[in-house]
């Protein structure tokens, strides 16, 4: 084999090395420059139906040392949950489910749950309507922005976990925060 030979055979070789090697090391940054850990569907049941109430992602910009729940909560890096309402939602409702996921979590500060759950100040978020929820881990703010609503952003890195845990912590739809990590 004469070296041009030999040149391309290590540079295929390469190749497919640094391919397995990707792959065998899990995600990849996207070129927004962020990790997309995974993505769901809320539901919740009525009767006896299963109602579709947003599809979600989550996103990191730093992904945890181990692939747990746990990890993704306590990781104090920038990190993101993006929504799209898949139906009409009243923000009563929107406000309630918030409060009781804090409630599930053990989060009490409830001048903290207030200015949060304030954002969705309007009567009805109708289909399609964007929500985003953003940690900074350089300010350490939570900032939850609903287009067309409103925003409010609140400071802490407890309760940058306490806004994750309603997702990865104790919750009435577990497969949701499995699949919110699924890509780990």
């Amino acid at each position: 084999m004469n070296s041009k030979a030999k040149f391309s055979f290590f540079l295929v070789v390469l190749a497919a090395l640094l391919t397995l090697t990707s792959a065998a090391f899990g995600l990849e940054r996207g070129a927004n420059g962020w990790y997309q850990t995974g993505s769901g569907v809320r539901t919740k049941s009525i009767a006896f139906i299963n109602v579709k109430v947003y599809a979600i992602s989550h996103e990191m910009k730093e992904l945890p040392a181990s692939k747990s729940k746990q990890a993704v909560i306590d990781a104090d890096v920038d990190k993101r949950f993006t929504w799209q309402t898949l139906r009409d939602l009243p923000c009563e409702k929107i406000q309630n489910a918030m409060r009781e996921a804090f409630a599930m979590n053990h989060y009490s500060d409830q001048g903290k749950i207030n200015a949060y759950v304030g954002a969705c100040n309007k009567g009805e978020l109708p289909e399609k309507t964007g929500l985003s929820i953003s940690y900074n881990s350089t300010t350490k703010k939570t900032t939850i922005w609903i287009a067309g609503a409103g925003s409010a952003t609140i400071d802490g890195v407890e309760f940058m976990k306490a806004v994750w845990s309603c997702w990865f912590g104790v919750i009435d739809q577990p497969a949701l925060g499995n699949a919110l990590i699924s890509r780990l």
